[in-house]
């Protein structure tokens, strides 16, 4: 299971990660607002999500 993780970095803005259970980082980066922050960190699992998706995907129809 992953998740979106937001932290406040004082005066300057806000980091996003996106991390597995175990607490590894997947993605990751830095916005200026939590909305813009909570937007890049949602798009970057919808891709990583994706991504695994297709993958899964071109390995099953490989196997054929």
């Amino acid at each position: 299971m992953f998740e979106v993780i937001l932290t406040r970095r004082k005066r300057f803005g806000w980091r996003w990660q996106v991390c597995d259970q175990s607490g590894k980082i997947f993605a990751d980066g830095f916005e200026r607002t939590r909305p813009s922050a909570k937007y890049h960190g949602e798009r970057a699992l919808f891709f990583l999500l994706s991504q695994a998706h297709l993958n899964d995907r071109s390995a099953a129809s490989s196997e054929e």
